[in-house]
């Protein structure tokens, strides 16, 4: 899950007190990591540094809050031997999608002779804290990434609009990812239903109901070692009760599940590429690599590749969905080898189509 928080005050001691100390031995450094940038993620004023805005502004900055789903978070307390896995594939999934907010929806809106444009920017730090609990004591794998108002160079503050209008989009791309990089990083397996829940491979759904991250009370902020920690969540688990697994879907884990692509769009009039690509990354069950979607996207949506912000170009559903190409062709691959050779038949059927016209 993605939310966006904008921050009123430059002040960081939220994160910079926090050593994360559940995560010991699980992370590379500390708790802090630099995206872009660099400076002490202990010292406040090194991370204040990020919050830039302007002079007219009274937002500072945002937090971008990007949490694991409850059933990869519970493999920190029952995989240890795997644990680093799990966050690393955690934190390569926030840099990706930091990097297509970035080049997607990080404009600033100009007002120049009476002609509003918005420009493409790129912020000239960003910083992230990767925690592991919540107030609770439960596991919970999230990212606090903190990025300025004011992008770099730029005299007026991002257009927010355009990062709310993305959000659900970067979501998307996360999750995706994040299913990928677990596949290549750790044993396990995790797949999309078609309601959008993540379910692990193995995992037993008794876990998502013992640490369900549902209460009634907010709770107070934790500062536990590492054993401390572990301790806890053995005890929690001297009341696990076991559900059952859900059985895995038999569907190619090779190729997009069209029929969930083409949901995805229902009821719009009209579609931009971030509609497609929350589309196409909750299509791919099993996950894909964000570059290699990325890649798809541009190939077969060329119209979709142009813009930014909230006045992105737009496409019919019927082009959208490639309804009639995928039924001719099969649904389209998701390993690129077999995606150039699916192109390339669809780009030799068009041929053939026209030249039958004439």
């Amino acid at each position: 899950m993605l939310r966006l928080l904008p921050r009123r005050s430059n002040d960081v001691s939220y994160f910079t007190a926090d050593l994360a100390r559940e995560l010991d031995g699980l992370r590379e450094g500390s708790p802090g990591w630099w995206l872009r940038g660099e400076g002490d993620t202990r010292v406040a004023s090194d991370v204040a540094r990020v919050l830039v805005t302007s002079e007219r502004s009274a937002i500072h900055g945002y937090d971008l809050i990007i949490a694991a789903p409850r059933p990869i978070s519970v493999l920190l307390a029952i995989d240890p031997e795997h644990a680093s896995g799990v966050v690393a594939a955690h934190r390569a999934s926030v840099r990706s999608t930091m990097a297509y907010l970035e080049d997607r929806a990080l404009v600033v809106r100009e007002s120049r002779g009476g002609v509003v444009r918005h420009d493409a920017a790129s912020w000239q730090r960003v910083v992230s804290f990767t925690h592991g609990l919540n107030r609770h004591g439960e596991p919970h794998l999230h990212d606090h990434v903190l990025v300025g108002a004011r992008p770099a160079g730029e005299r007026n503050v991002l257009d927010s609009r355009a990062l709310y209008a993305h959000a659900p989009s970067a979501d998307a791309l996360y999750r995706a990812s994040l299913r990928h990089e677990l596949a290549q990083r750790t044993p396990w397996t995790v797949w999309r239903s078609f309601e959008g829940v993540e379910h692990v491979v193995g995992l037993d759904e008794g876990y998502r109901v013992l640490w369900s991250g549902h209460h009634s009370d907010r709770g107070e902020k934790l500062a536990w070692s590492r054993d401390e920690t572990t301790a806890s969540w053995a005890r929690d688990r001297e009341r696990f009760q076991p559900f059952g697994q859900l059985q895995v879907p038999t569907q190619d884990r090779t190729v997009l599940d069209e029929h969930r692509f083409s949901g995805g769009l229902e009821g719009r009039r009209d579609v931009a590429r971030r509609h497609v690509l929350a589309a196409w990354a909750n299509a791919a069950p099993f996950g894909q690599d964000p570059s290699e979607l990325t890649r798809a996207l541009d190939a077969l949506y060329p119209r979709l590749v142009g813009g930014g912000g909230v006045h992105e170009p737009t496409i019919g559903v019927a082009e959208a969905r490639m309804i009639g190409v995928v039924r001719e062709l099969g649904p389209r691959p998701l390993d690129r080898s077999e995606f150039d050779r699916w192109c390339q038949r669809s780009r030799e059927r068009s041929r053939s189509r026209e030249e039958r016209s004439r």
